[in-house]
């Protein structure tokens, strides 16, 4: 059985060099740790992205993979993504990294897949790297911010970009940045214990009520941290759909249809939640991620799979390996 991990973070060789080349002439901050590794500071952003080597060096993650019996990883930027960057610089943060994944990928074809990333803040120009990245080979999946500096999923101007993953058949896997809560998720890391599983609700609203799910009947999408606070809603949004007619009078069917177009990572700390998220979308759209290499992730996530109460070798199998092939086409 290959095991798969849909939710792992990479920062790309080429496009940390970039950065560190032409970041302070394109609004960030760059910088050093006390380690010497690079850092990144973006104004309005409050955290501070580092590059340590764990999150560069190919070789060293594929050491960690096999610690943590992990056979593939999807490669996926993180904070800080590039949406903060001006359109044309980040079309080239965009190029190097998609660049990079393909040459990874045709290293260690075995192991690595890239999810592209692009710069949304230009959407004419996501579209044409969209198009450009999706003939690179190991690219088998759209990475998005749940916002785009605070615009919304559910924007007409992205709609083209979700027509053509669509036709292309690469699904979205979203992820936080920047996340709501401003000044008052300054405590007790709340933006990450709150902030980040809140934006997982408030994207899959904007999918859901924002009517592109309805547009795109065959796009998929992916939804970190098991959902965030998604599906857990799920009662609310019902309730909001049966009651309020003027903000939701245009949904045709209740927001709880719709809890199947999504896939859902495993990263909940918590085995007894994952067992009553599989009974209410199905364990067939369950797909295993670490969020390597995070604290809020899982070392080894194969054995949280484990402490699922009453898995079963079938479940096991979907879970582990099973949904991400025939999510990512592999």
């Amino acid at each position: 059985m290959t095991v798969i991990d849909v939710h792992a973070h990479w920062f790309a060789p080429q496009w940390v060099q970039l950065l560190e080349r032409e970041g302070n002439a394109n609004g960030c901050t760059i910088g050093k740790t006390d380690q010497g590794h690079t850092n990144i500071t973006i104004p309005g952003v409050a955290l501070v992205s580092r590059f340590p080597p764990d999150m560069v060096d190919v070789d060293l993650m594929l050491k960690m993979m096999d610690g943590a019996g992990i056979d593939v990883r999807l490669f996926s930027l993180t904070n800080p993504m590039i949406n903060w960057a001006p359109p044309e610089f980040g079309l080239r943060l965009a190029r190097a990294y998609n660049d990079n994944c393909a040459a990874a990928y045709e290293k260690h074809p075995k192991r690595f897949r890239g999810a592209m990333t692009l710069p949304m803040q230009a959407p004419e120009l996501a579209l044409k790297e969209l198009e450009r990245a999706a003939r690179l080979p190991g690219i088998c999946a759209v990475y998005l911010s749940e916002h785009v500096n605070g615009i919304n999923l559910d924007h007409k101007s992205f709609w083209p970009i979700y027509a053509q993953c669509e036709a292309l058949g690469l699904p979205l896997c979203l992820h936080p940045v920047n996340p709501c809560g401003g000044e008052r998720m300054e405590k007790f890391h709340m933006r990450n214990l709150i902030g980040n599983p809140h934006e997982s609700a408030i994207a899959a609203a904007d999918l859901i009520f924002g009517g592109v799910l309805d547009a795109f009947p065959r796009l998929e999408v992916v939804l970190p941290h098991a959902g965030g606070s998604f599906p857990w809603l799920i009662g609310r949004f019902d309730n909001g759909v049966a009651t309020r007619k003027r903000e939701l009078g245009h949904m045709k069917q209740p927001a709880s249809a719709y809890l199947r177009r999504f896939y859902y990572d495993t990263i909940s700390h918590n085995g007894a939640i994952m067992r009553y998220l599989m009974q209410m979308v199905g364990t067939d759209r369950v797909v295993v991620g670490s969020d390597y290499n995070m604290d809020a992730g899982y070392p080894r996530p194969v054995e949280f799979v484990d402490t699922i109460p009453g898995l079963t070798a079938t479940e096991r199998e979907q879970i582990l390996g099973a949904n991400a092939q025939r999510l990512l086409r592999l």
